[in-house]
């Protein structure tokens, strides 16, 4: 028999994309991919019966909380989902002799610096989001010291809500938008993400021992003004892309001014590909437009 992958979080953007090419690799695995519907994170009996029931080999969360504003005033509900959630399904893999794999965000840092954060640089998360997912880097850690956790930064695909869309939307309906030209980061195409995870997945069943924080996201470090730039110019709307700072777009989340992420070490140990971020844009918008 082929090991088991279990995907959840099959409707959002990673695990849309995981699914979208999955067959691409249905010749070495199996694939779960599972939602709400099927499989209950927040009762733990149903959880820990789903990994007696399917015994997969590998599992890869995909689920998250995801409105960063919004998780200003639902905490609680942030915190479950990004950090109880993560620690159980943790511990579960480590029982079921299962590889775990999650995601974080370039949110468990303050932002400053200048130079592209490592994944054992020390965090310090400016909102209730990044402490979330910092929580939930800790205990899938704490609970199984072989996870690998992978955090990201601004995921865009064609499927869901993402900057590059709303983008698109705006530049359609006005003849001038404004964006924040003082956050600066690097946009993640959320289907190379997804290449890199089966590729991860990939090495693992060859013996590939290596676990931890990892860092993946497109290559360059840009702004969001130079990302919505590029936008316009590459989909050819004709529409105004002003530069504004952070003080003249407030939002109930603070963000920080610079959140790039240092992809070295993902690459070593796990033989992934960085893209630019240029080209993966260009891939998205050919689906978009």
């Amino acid at each position: 028999m082929k090991p088991l992958v279990v995907v959840t979080g099959k409707n959002g953007q990673l695990g849309w994309e995981l699914e979208q090419i999955h067959a691409d690799h249905s010749s070495e695995f199996d694939f779960l991919f599972i939602g709400r519907q099927e499989m209950d994170l927040s009762n733990s009996v149903s959880v820990e019966a789903f990994f007696t029931k399917y015994q997969p080999q590998y599992f890869i969360n995909c689920a998250a909380y995801t409105a960063v504003d919004k998780a200003e005033a639902d905490k609680e509900t942030a915190f479950y989902v990004n950090a109880v959630n993560v620690g159980l399904l943790a511990s579960l893999c480590l029982v079921h002799q299962c590889r775990f794999i999650s995601f974080s965000t370039d949110y468990v840092f303050d932002g400053n610096t200048q130079t592209p954060y490592l994944p054992d640089d020390a965090t310090n998360p400016l909102n209730q989001y990044g402490l979330s997912k910092r929580e939930g880097e800790k205990l899938a850690l704490q609970n199984n010291p072989l996870s690998v956790i992978i955090r990201t930064s601004w995921v865009y695909s064609s499927h869901g809500n993402n900057f590059v869309k709303t983008m698109l939307r705006l530049m359609n309906e006005r003849p001038e938008i404004k964006v924040v030209a003082d956050q600066i980061g690097g946009p993640t195409y959320a289907r190379d993400l997804a290449v890199a995870v089966i590729k991860i997945i990939a090495e693992m069943h060859s013996g590939n021992p290596h676990a931890g924080i990892y860092h993946y996201c497109n290559s360059g470090i840009i702004s969001w003004h130079q990302f919505a730039v590029a936008i316009q110019q590459l989909s050819g709307l004709n529409c105004k892309v002003l530069p504004i700072t952070t003080n003249e777009y407030p939002t109930p989340a603070k963000r920080s001014h610079y959140s790039g992420l240092d992809t070295s070490k993902i690459v070593a140990d796990f033989n992934v590909i960085i893209k630019p971020w240029q080209e993966s844009l260009q891939e998205c918008l050919k689906l978009l437009l």
